[in-house]
């Protein structure tokens, strides 16, 4: 069997993934990670098994970009004298976005992966580590915990 193309590989999954950096980092960060994702994996890709689940590889890298853009935004020293006006987004869905930001990490990872990834419990667990029990637990806290969030600002569930 021969390897397909790494273009074929980015028109299939490129979709999932942007859907995981969006959900992890917010609509601000998620292109660059995205790009950063398929670079590293293009570098990858021809060392890659065959029998390779390649959507949840490519979650895997994009997952620990993520956590680089994270770490780099953690130290990035943020001064302004006046501060500016909040831009207007074109996200239908700003106040989600915001929700699932201020989920703890474990949560929003899981439920970025399994409910905007589609990735089963058990590529969830091998990707932010622990048992498949504990990935399910942490997306279900993190829905319930949106849920209650969503429905307190007085938006349709």
């Amino acid at each position: 069997m021969s390897v397909r193309p790494f273009e074929q590989v980015v028109t299939e999954h490129g979709p999932t993934v942007l859907r995981v950096c969006r959900a992890v980092l917010g609509p601000v960060d998620a292109e660059d990670a995205w790009s950063e994702t398929f670079l590293a994996a293009l570098r990858a890709y021809p060392e890659l098994p065959e029998d390779a689940n390649v959507e949840a590889w490519l979650v895997t890298i994009a997952h620990r970009k993520a956590i680089d853009v994270k770490r780099a935004e953690a130290r990035r020293p943020v001064v302004v004298e006046e501060v500016p006006e909040q831009a207007v987004s074109a996200e239908r869905h700003d106040d989600l976005w915001h929700a699932v930001k201020e989920l703890p990490d474990r949560q929003r990872h899981a439920v970025a992966y399994h409910y905007v990834g589609g990735l089963p419990y058990k590529e969830v667990a091998a990707i932010i580590g622990g048992t498949v029990d504990a990935a399910r637990r942490a997306a279900a806290d993190g829905i319930r915990t949106l849920r209650t969030k969503y429905a307190m600002e007085g938006k349709p569930r």
